[in-house]
């Protein structure tokens, strides 16, 4: 996985706890005398109860790099709360031959880390945060439409795996209404009255049109170069299954799409995308993705589901409860993204 490493924070992590109880687990797992060492806060991609550390052996040579994700204390376990869902389907992805982080260790128990845990391997690479790039990315044209076209063929590759050989008991399938009420009670939290209306004017719209949500399989649900580790330029691993399901793929290139869309975003804060809606459903589609009807929906609905999450994580943010100022910037093109998807499905309803 990636991202720089911070110190830990004590409060926020009960450090000595954490430590203390990773050490046990590492030298149980690695043999007498193997210990934790570099263990921090994931900086990088504003992943919450998420951790970098390394394993020394005896002799303090280095026995692998990981990060570890915690399922919150006191939480409900549900969705992306539920941390340990990830490890039987990214074990499952990564013996079908997808690029995801190989998971040795996990626990849905809390006796060995006080929680649910996982612990992945951290593979190098850098993800493309699309508003804000790395410097290491370079401003080429070519090169940037590279990395999306990339994560268009790996949307295809995930796409193909045949879930119900691979994950057959992992998951049932989740509705298209479901999926749609399933965001909705988050638009209440909205801090902006006109983004409450126009977030209710796009759940209607997309209420009245509900298609038949086929082809079903596995869907990330976060799908963007955000969320992808490239090396020198090479799309390699796919990484942050919170939101991952088993239903309507769609879901996923309608999210590339909006991730891409500069019509979504405020001028000051547009992805740096220069490649067309039709560049990316081709590259899709020419890589065997499966999902290619309905994407006018499909992609309203990815502006449905992040208006409603950013109006959540704004009041949380505004509040103090979980400061993050990514949102405040993201704040400018919530009435934008609730406009796009309104255009989206007015017009897949048309059709």
């Amino acid at each position: 996985m990636s991202g720089t490493i911070e110190s830990l924070d004590p409060k926020a992590a009960q450090s000595d706890s954490l430590a203390a109880r990773l050490g046990r687990l590492i030298e149980s797992e690695c043999g007498a005398g193997s210990r934790v060492a570099n263990l921090g806060t994931m900086e990088d991609g504003h992943a919450g109860l998420t951790f970098g550390f390394d394993v020394l052996g005896v002799a303090g040579q280095p026995l692998g790099s990981y990060v570890l994700k915690l399922a919150p204390v006191g939480v409900t376990r549900r969705g992306n709360t539920d941390v340990y869902r990830q490890a039987p389907l990214l074990r499952a992805l990564k013996a079908a031959g997808m690029g995801v982080p190989a998971v040795p260790w996990a626990s849905p128990d809390e006796g060995a880390l006080g929680t649910p845990y996982i612990v992945m391997e951290r593979l190098p690479g850098r993800v493309f945060l699309v508003w804000e790039p790395h410097d290491s990315f370079g401003r080429e044209r070519a090169q940037l439409r590279g990395v999306w076209l990339q994560a268009a063929r790996m949307l295809a590759q995930l796409h193909a795996v045949d879930w119900q050989s691979v994950l057959p008991d992992w998951e049932k399938p989740r509705p298209l209404p479901a999926e749609l009420d399933f965001w909705t009670p988050l638009l209440r939290h909205a801090p902006d009255p006109q983004w409450l209306a126009a977030g209710t004017e796009l759940k209607s719209l997309l209420a009245a049109d509900i298609p038949d949500g086929q082809p079903i399989g596995v869907a990330h649900g976060d799908f963007q170069p955000g969320n992808i580790l490239y090396v020198d330029g090479r799309a390699e691993t796919l990484i942050d299954w919170e939101l991952a399901s088993i239903g309507s793929q769609g879901l996923d290139l309608g999210w590339l799409l909006m991730m891409s869309d500069g019509e979504a975003w405020d001028p000051g804060w547009r992805p740096v995308a220069p490649v067309s809606r039709d560049d990316l459903v081709n590259a899709y589609g020419e890589g065997g993705g499966p999902a290619l009807l309905n994407i006018d929906w499909y992609q309203a609905l990815a502006h449905f589901r992040g208006g409603a999450i950013a109006c959540l994580n704004v009041k949380l943010h505004r509040s103090g409860k979980r400061r993050d100022d990514l949102w405040e910037r993201f704040a400018t093109s919530v009435p934008m993204l609730f406009a796009r998807g309104i255009e989206l499905a007015r017009r897949a309803a048309n059709r």
